[in-house]
Order: structure tokens, then sequence, then C-alpha cells
């Protein structure tokens, strides 16, 4: 099987800038010779950017990623370091990129590698030499002059042989039928690690859905439980309930019937509201409530809660004015943001950003309920406090804080948020993590450590932004979600992962996607997605509440999509409805076998 590497022509600064375009992409050749997209023709490997002495980063692309094989397993990528626009990068000259990968999904930067020239490099190809037990690198310089040295390793150490003259070489002209593809190179796969690549990087879609027949049940409520389990084209599953019809069974006469039913599933449209960005619902005492961001400047700013007893019914509740302007002399103007809902030592709580009203004065804030009081009345709320370090002191007064999240697991309460340095140079916003005192959740009781920079290109683009974190729960990771670029139709979402157990204020226990989870490219017809928020619904399904936009430039609008978990455990965020249950699958027919009363 054969892989095709390839970047992109850029396209409009909001649909496809040279950051997302100037990245590597893969496509399969099918048996018909034609390449067909993984990852819907979007980058997969990107270049992390550089740190400046006054921490500032600088963001880089890269071009002509050249894919080879090692001989001890796995794959090693070499390509040419670029500037944000593609064009030739000062901080690269003579030097080309190196990583190491095991499957082409997960990638090690090994960082840059000095070829010894004293011009750009415009081509590079790099393949394994068995005689001489190393690799061999030849490239192309600016001026058109031809070089080869040998690389013996691809790891961080590498030691590159001294550059030698050589003859020319032309790679082959390739042709292509992908949309905007700039070819580079192809490089035979084993069926093996070509089918898991597309087991992955193609869109998932249901293939069957199967109920374990017969069925043995002495009650209705019985087979009420009975749940069917649907099955997805990259092999991963989801346990799906089932409104069975059980008016053919007499459940006082023992035997075998035969029963239909009709697999479950919520359909919810969107949007679930217009001009609501960074939503969250929560569960709190069999009910739920949602509240988000309000971007409608016909609303007094501040915070609004609907609630029901059901996820259907938060489309049609009515509001209700929790803070804001007014309510304390501290909090004023616009800056409203990013509201969540946790229950915190027993309490509901409210994190959210707010300020005085200036944008450098923006920071974390905690409000919770008093005890025994209603959600939706503003006089059952206590006064917000800022988040304090454990030593009391602000968070931090050199820029700004928000986004903060909660989450606990293995007896330990933690916070993350995002914190942008403003002073004495704008560094963007960057993710933190700490401890935080579950009776006093306004205080830290750890020191802040940061977690993720916005070193990718796609999560730098347009603005240097990680913002939006939200935890995800498996049997065996923690996942933190999180958004990346400008506001507008280049966000999108990406992962943070770390084991169950790992001390996850070392930022060696998490690893990063290299690239987005969710953009603008997962969902026809919703532009920046992002700022995700997570909740179960009266199903058990995890629901991913979310906002993205109608159109490029349409209003931040909230949705609500189920989320499903690959084959490697990791979060699918862009499963629509149909590729969720194909309807053809909806119905669904078993054997129910009354056993006899042993009464």
């Amino acid at each position: 099987m054969d892989i095709l590497s390839y970047t992109r022509e850029p396209q409009e600064e909001d649909i496809y800038s040279p950051k997302l375009a100037y990245s590597m992409h893969l496509a399969i050749r099918e048996e018909d010779g034609s390449f067909v997209p993984l990852n819907r023709n979007t980058g997969v490997l990107y270049a992390r950017a550089t740190e400046q002495p006054d921490g500032r980063l600088s963001a880089k692309t890269l071009k002509r990623p050249c894919l080879f094989h090692r001989p001890e397993g796995g794959f090693g990528v070499m390509a040419i370091r670029t500037s944000e626009t593609g064009a030739p990068d000062e901080e690269s000259k003579g030097a080309v990129l190196l990583f190491a990968t095991a499957d082409l999904i997960h990638y090690e930067e090994c960082g840059l590698v000095d070829l010894g020239g004293e011009d750009f490099v415009e081509d590079v190809v790099c393949v394994y030499n068995e005689e001489l037990a190393q690799y061999e690198i030849r490239w192309r310089d600016a001026s058109g002059r031809w070089y080869q040295s040998m690389l013996d390793s691809v790891d961080s150490d590498a030691v590159v042989s001294e550059a030698v003259p050589t003859s020319s070489f032309e790679a082959d002209k390739l042709v292509v039928d992908i949309g905007g593809a700039e070819p580079c190179h192809v490089l035979t796969l084993s069926d093996e690690i070509g089918a898991r690549l597309q087991r992955k990087l193609m869109p998932l879609h249901n293939v069957s859905v199967a109920v374990a027949s017969p069925i043995r049940a002495s009650t209705e409520a019985e087979l009420r439980d009975v749940q069917a389990l649907a099955l997805y084209n990259d092999g991963s599953e989801a346990w799906k309930r089932v409104d069975w019809d059980p008016s053919g069974i007499d459940w006082s006469t023992p035997g075998e019937y035969a029963v239909t039913g009709r697999v479950r599933q919520a359909r919810y449209p969107f949007p679930l509201a217009v001009d609501r960005a960074d939503p969250c619902i929560a569960s709190w005492n069999d009910r739920y409530y949602f509240i988000a961001t309000t971007d409608d400047r016909s609303y007094e700013p501040g915070f609004y809660v609907r609630s029901s007893e059901t996820i259907d019914g938060l489309f049609d509740a009515e509001e209700h004015r929790i803070v804001g302007n007014g309510d304390y002399p501290f909090l004023l103007g616009v800056f409203w943001w990013a509201p969540e809902l946790h229950t915190i030592d027993g309490r509901l709580t409210v994190l959210f950003a707010g300020s005085s009203g200036e944008f450098g004065d923006i920071h974390c804030y905690v409000m919770r309920m008093k005890a025994g009081g209603d959600p939706l009345r503003a006089d059952d709320w206590e006064t917000p406090i800022r988040v304090q370090r454990q030593d009391g002191s602000y968070l931090f007064e050199n820029g700004i804080t928000l986004d903060m999240t909660y989450f606990q697991t293995d007896g330990q309460h933690y916070v993350v948020w995002a914190q942008r340095q403003l002073t004495p140079v704008d560094l963007g916003s960057w993710l933190y993590i700490a401890r935080l005192d579950p009776q006093q959740p306004w205080l830290l009781v750890s020191e802040p450590v940061l977690l993720s920079r916005p070193e990718y290109s796609w999560a730098n683009n347009h603005t240097f932004v990680d913002e939006g974190p939200y935890a995800i729960f498996t049997e065996d990771r923690v996942h933190l979600t999180f958004s990346s670029a400008l506001v507008n139709a280049t966000y999108c979402v990406g992962l943070l992962s770390a084991a169950r157990g790992a001390d996850l204020l070392d930022p060696g226990s998490w690893a990063k996607g290299n690239y987005p989870l969710l953009a603008s490219s997962s969902v026809p017809g919703q532009y920046g997605p992002g700022h995700n928020s997570y909740v179960r619904d009266e199903d058990g399904n995890l629901l991913n509440v979310y906002h993205a936009r109608d159109g490029v430039k349409g209003p931040r609008c909230t949705g609500i999509r189920r989320v499903h978990f690959d084959i490697d455990g990791e979060p699918v965020l862009d499963l629509t409805v149909d590729r969720d249950l194909d309807p053809q699958w909806k119905a669904i027919s078993a054997i129910v076998i009354v056993p006899e009363s042993h009464n």
C-alpha cells in the first residue's frame, strides 16, 4: 500500500491559511491508482514554533515532507522548516527538520539537522542505506546546488556528516486529484500500517448494529435494559438503548417470542442557541442547566441560565439572569466570559472570567450557590471571589486569566485555565494546571504549572491561543480538549492526554496531539467549532457541547453532538447523527425467551 505526503496551496485566510496549508498531509493510493486524502484533506504533522529570548513564540510551517523507513521499524519524516507564511526561515537556514513516528499518527519532533550549507534548503529526500547502515540525505539549496550527507540516527542526538556535492536528482512528477495538493513523496507501507491509518484518519461511520439474541427476560423492565451494539468502520463500538415493543409477549407464559425495537438516538438540531458561545451544560439534582457567554448585545451583560429535566427541553427553556452588570462594583463591562457549572465539594459552583471593565483586568472568578439555593435565582448565589494562589495573592497580575475548568480524579481536585501575559510582552494564551482546595474553590493548593503553549501552526493561526480546556475521562486516560487559534472560522480543538494515576502536575505526563480533533473541515456548514464542555444525557451518552458558526462570518451558536471513542480510546467529536447511526440499522429484531418461573 502506498502513502503520499503532500502540502496544500493556501486559500483565504479564514478558510485554509498558510499556517494550515504548509503542513504534512497524507493520502492513500487506491487499487485504481488514485490517491484518497486522509484526515479530510487536512494536515497531520505541523512544525513546532520556536521561542524568542523574550519568551514570545515564532510560528513555523513546513514544506516538502519526505517519508522514509527506519530499519528498527517505524518511520522518519524530513521536511524544510519555513516561516509562518511559508517563506524561507532564517532560523532554519542550511538545515532540515526531522521527525520520528511509529505509526504516522503520533509524531516526535527531533529538531533541526544542520546540513552545513550556507543557503536555504529548497528540496530534500532521505532514505535508509542498508549497505552503509546510515540514512542518506540529498538536498538542493536555493542556488540550485546539490549535496549529499549521511545521518546516523533519527532522534534529537542525530549526527550528520559533512556535505559533499552530488549529482542532481529529480523527484517523480506526481499528478493527484486532490484539491490544492502539492505532492511531495510516495512511500510503500505494509498493509497493516496502511489499514490502521485508514481506520484512524478516515471519517467514522456506523456499519452495523447487533443485539445478542435470544434474550432471556422475565419482565418488561429486564427487556428494556437490553441494549444494541453499534459497530463502526474503524472497529470501535458503542452501546445504544433500544425502544422495544413488548406488546406480543405474554410475560406470564414461558416460551419464545419475536420482538422488534427501534435503536434510540437523540437528534439535536444545530443550533441549540444563537449568539451563545463557550457553552456548558451540567446536571444538578436531576435537572440540566445550560449557561454560556452571551454574544447578543441586546442582552444586559451577565450570565443567563436555562433549566430542564431533559437535554431537549433546554432548547426552549426560559433564561434566568443570575449575575451581571450592577451586581458588584468590581464586575462591569462586556467581559462576562466562559462560565462553567461544576459541583465542587457538593455545591453547585460557577467558574467564569470577569472584569472591572477593562480588557487587561479580565480574571478568573468563582461563585458558589448558597446551601439549598435555586440555581435560577440570582439571590441564591454568593458573592464571586477572584481566584488566588496558595499564598493568598491573586492568580496572575501581568495579564489576564480566563476559561477556568475543574475536574476531580484519584482523590485530587484540579483546575486548568488559560493565562495570557500582556506585560512586558504579549505571549498569547497558554494553559496552566494546579490543584484546588474544594472547600475554598477559589484557592489553589499548588503552584501553577505550564501545561500547553500554542506551538503548532493550527494553534497560533492568526493569534497565539490555547484556551477553553475541559476534561473527559475513560477507564485508563484523562483527556483534556482545548481550543486554539483566533475565534473565527479558524478556531479548532486540540487534545492533551495523560494516563490515569499519573502525576498530572508533571508536564511530562501529558501528550499533545499534533493535529486538531475538530475544525471547520470536520462537519459541513459548521465553522470555527470549539470551546467544548461535556455532559451525560438521560441514557448515559457523553455529549459534546460546543459552539460553532453556521457560516464563515455567522454568529457563534451552541451545538450538541455525541462523543464517540475510537480504536485508541480517543474522543471523536465530529460524528454526526447519520454517521453515528445509519438509518438502515435503526429497526432491530430479536427473540425473547421468557423462562419458567421458579417462585
